[in-house]
């Protein structure tokens, strides 16, 4: 595979993203290479991609710090702050940096070898384009660096171009691409060998929202196929629709790795954010206090007795509203749900909505980067 230094940008093609398989004919007169293959809970297969504590300086400083990190199929989201070394170890599973300690397997060979870099299709950020071609020209020379025929490497690039919607407007200059279709050819280039591994460096930046949705889908459908993607993002909202499996990087470090919810889950000190909207009114019959808000402020005294709450607010209401919302910040979860159980089940509070508020990839990466940096 050849290295091509890109970055992500907006815009549409002329065609919707697909991941239909290429053409038999191509498929047939390219070289064999090994394909995705989907795990089974009989046979599972090792780990496409393995990183065993791996690290990488640039002098005096750190880019990345013993970073153990193993992937299969799927989708992972990387996530992490400007400088957290999110690129750098994209390099090195690409092949393009050799770590200073540690080892990056991919396949179980090493991934600076180029019998592994057949395995993997780079999306770099930054663009990097001969902008006197044409997108077909392109992409025809990247499959030819990567050591097709002239009749092979046509099929491949019409088969990569049709994949990701730009077969009609390849033969435009790349000078004169709008940011997506600059976007989309850097992604064709990357899938023209069908890799097993992607690794997509900031893919979705920029994209407007159709593009996006496009892409969300290509993606999902790679997975399908048994892929494995690690995808690079700022755009966490997106990401969180695209996969619940993330790794957090932080200061050099993986800070996490699992789905959102796990990683939430093991942040037992990180005070979780809950709105409990409770009906209006009392339902004791007996009670005398049936002023608006007094179940409310009834509410609020009793979670304030329980251990793991840090604090409370009552939020107001419009009159014709039917509840009154209050916002609990508490620690462990998992034992606070566990007591706001048995809070209601005891007290008869009629709670007509529970939420978590911040339960996301923003809120578990925000707190993780400010335990590290702290």
């Amino acid at each position: 595979m050849p290295d091509l230094l890109g970055s992500p940008d907006s815009g549409r093609g002329d065609r919707s993203l697909t991941a239909d398989t290429f053409s038999r004919d191509a498929q047939r007169s390219a070289p064999a290479l090994p394909f995705g293959s989907r795990l089974t809970e009989e046979s599972p297969a090792p780990p496409l991609l393995l990183c065993q504590r791996v690290s990488k300086w640039y002098g005096p400083v750190i880019g990345v710090n013993s970073v153990t990190l193993e992937l299969r199929s799927g989708i992972t989201g990387l996530v992490g702050s400007n400088g957290a070394g999110k690129s750098t170890l994209m390099r090195l599973i690409t092949g393009q940096l050799r770590p200073d300690l540690g080892r990056v397997e991919v396949r179980g060979q090493d991934a600076w070898s180029t019998s592994a870099r057949r395995y993997v299709g780079y999306c770099p950020e930054v663009d990097a384009f001969y902008e006197e071609m044409s997108g077909r020209q392109f992409v025809e020379a990247m499959a030819r660096l990567c050591g097709y025929s002239r009749g092979e490497a046509r099929q491949l690039t019409e088969a990569a171009l049709e994949r990701v919607g730009m077969a009609g407007r390849a033969e435009r200059c790349v000078r004169g691409y709008s940011k997506g279709m600059r976007q989309r050819v850097k992604l064709a280039q990357a899938l023209l060998h069908d890799p097993e591994l992607l690794v997509l460096d900031e893919p979705m930046s920029g994209i407007d929202p159709v593009g996006r949705w496009e892409f969300v889908r290509l993606f999902r459908d790679l997975a399908a196929l048994g892929k494995c993607l690690l995808i690079s993002s700022h755009e966490l909202e997106e990401l969180e629709k695209l996969t619940d499996h993330i790794a957090i990087m932080a200061h050099g470090r993986i800070a996490a790795v699992g789905t959102v919810a796990q990683i939430r889950d093991r942040l037992d000190n990180h005070p979780l954010l809950i709105r409990i909207d409770v009906k209006k009114g009392s339902p004791r019959d007996n009670d005398a206090d049936t002023a608006d808000g007094a179940e409310q402020r009834r509410l609020a005294s009793a979670l304030l007795k329980l251990r793991d709450v840090v604090g409370v607010e009552l939020l107001d209401s419009r009159p014709e509203d039917m509840v009154d919302p209050v916002l609990v910040r508490a620690r462990n979860p998992r034992r606070f749900f566990q007591e706001l159980t048995r809070l209601v089940l005891e007290e008869w509070y009629e709670i007509s909505r529970l939420e978590t508020l911040d339960d996301s990839t923003q809120a578990v990466l925000s707190y993780l980067l400010r335990g590290r940096s702290a």
